[in-house]
């Protein structure tokens, strides 16, 4: 068998050096161009009128006024959406301009204007009659029997359930039962650039030059919105100054494909801080409800986990997340029965979408208490229980995968108890 000469390191032009990172001089520099910089001659001004009320219908929008202030071009609706006015990257159910609002900043009116303050002058002066509904802003209540509908197939976008072995019959049976419930955090991303971007018309073709994630889904979206075939939207990615999976939802697309496509003239959209928060996607909170049960030494026998993700107003990645979860629930350790189900649940709050590890960090902080709950009972060291449970050669995954190769989490562990009794020379040994 012919063996490959390992070179010395020195010999490499890569392996083992500092790799400038490609656009890093550039964006250092500032000579990078992001959405928000591109200029177009005779560009109008986008903004756009969002709800101040969480549950309720567009009854009327009244314009005439602010139709009337110097500068305004045009005013667009609900009405005024010439395709299906539904996107979303798995479910369509968030519209464009809505004429049923189900969060705080729903879209409700587009304004285009010459510039920037005859846009918010408008704004300021278009009056939207609202019939209020109740709110639903705590998962729990969205999922009871009695709750009002925010979507017409009600409160529970999907569940997502993982069964292997007989958890309660385990459960039932085992030394040690550590039963907690875990809340986490609505989080923004918060990347430095703001949503942003032009648009105009080439000929027939509409352009899109915008900071995201998704161009190719942006496209599949703007043409259904828009009632245009996909061959004739085009979405140009520019430099992104930071995403985290927050920019794979549309956000200024259809607003800027709708307005250059109508007016035939270009147009530009900036948020600021304020509407970004308003307006993006966050992280989902979680509701878990663990049970973790364990024999004396402090082997798991078992694991009964409920979790409820608050996807707000709309689905975004909602169900990718909640299933993800479930699938993480157990964590990197083998469970031999498991009772794990998830749900993904609509409320009044501000959707919920991508944001770095699909649902897998609030489920670790869940796992990883249980675990070391569960090593304090049995009188064992966190690091020995997380030994005694982790996933092996051989071992079966909640979803009943067998592991054969590209194990890593025993080392893993051990090097960072190594690291950590170094650089914490007064850390102790494991039960301290």
């Amino acid at each position: 068998m012919l063996r490959k000469k390992v070179l010395p390191v020195n010999d490499y032009t890569t392996v083992g050096k500092s790799v400038m990172r490609i656009d890093g001089l550039q964006k250092t520099t500032g000579e990078t161009k992001y959405a928000g910089d591109i200029a177009l001659p005779g560009a109008l001004c986008l903004k756009v009128l969002r709800s101040k009320i969480a549950h309720g219908l567009v009854k009327n929008i009244e314009i005439c006024e602010a139709m009337k202030v110097p500068g305004v071009v045009q005013i667009f609706t609900h009405a005024d959406v010439p395709g299906i006015n539904g996107y979303g990257i798995i479910v369509k159910d968030q519209p464009m301009l809505t004429d049923k609002v189900r969060f705080k900043g729903d879209a409700v009116a587009l304004i285009a204007a010459e510039d920037e303050v005859s846009a918010e002058k408008a704004m300021a002066l278009i009056k939207v009659t609202y019939e209020e509904l109740p709110p639903l802003y705590d998962v729990l209540d969205a999922m009871k029997e009695d709750a009002p509908a925010i979507h017409e197939k009600g409160n529970i976008l999907g569940i997502y359930k993982i069964k292997k072995g007989d958890a309660e019959s385990a459960l039932q049976c085992a030394d040690v039962v550590i039963a907690r419930k875990y809340t986490t955090q609505r989080i923004e991303h918060l990347y430095i650039e703001t949503e942003a971007g032009v648009a105009y018309m080439d000929n027939d073709m509409l352009v899109i030059k915008a900071g995201t994630q998704n161009p190719h889904y942006d496209r599949r979206d703007v043409a259904r919105v828009l009632g245009l075939p996909l061959n004739k939207v085009r979405i140009m990615q520019t430099p992104t100054g930071g995403g985290f999976g927050g920019k794979l939802d549309i956000s200024v697309q259809c607003f800027l494909g709708l307005a250059a496509l109508k007016l035939g003239r270009p147009v530009r959209m900036v948020y600021d801080r304020e509407t970004s928060f308003i307006a993006s996607g966050k992280r989902h909170p979680f509701y878990i409800d663990f049970t973790t049960a364990a024999d004396k030494q402090g082997k798991l026998v078992a694991v009964k986990v409920r979790i409820i993700g608050d996807t707000g107003a709309y689905g975004s990645y909602g169900p990718a997340t909640l299933n993800r979860g479930a699938v993480h629930a157990t964590g990197p350790y083998e469970v031999p029965n498991v009772d794990i189900e998830s749900y993904c649940v609509y409320t009044n709050n501000p959707f919920s979408g991508a944001m770095r590890g699909f649902g897998t960090p609030q489920m670790a902080f869940a796992t990883e208490s249980q675990m070391d709950l569960v090593a304090n009972a049995v009188g064992i060291s966190p690091v020995d229980i997380r030994r005694r449970n982790i996933l092996k050669e051989g071992s079966l995954t909640a979803t009943q995968q067998q592991l054969n190769s590209s194990i890593g989490i025993g080392k893993t562990i051990e090097a960072a108890w190594e690291k950590a009794l170094q650089v914490m020379p007064g850390l102790g040994d494991e039960n301290k």
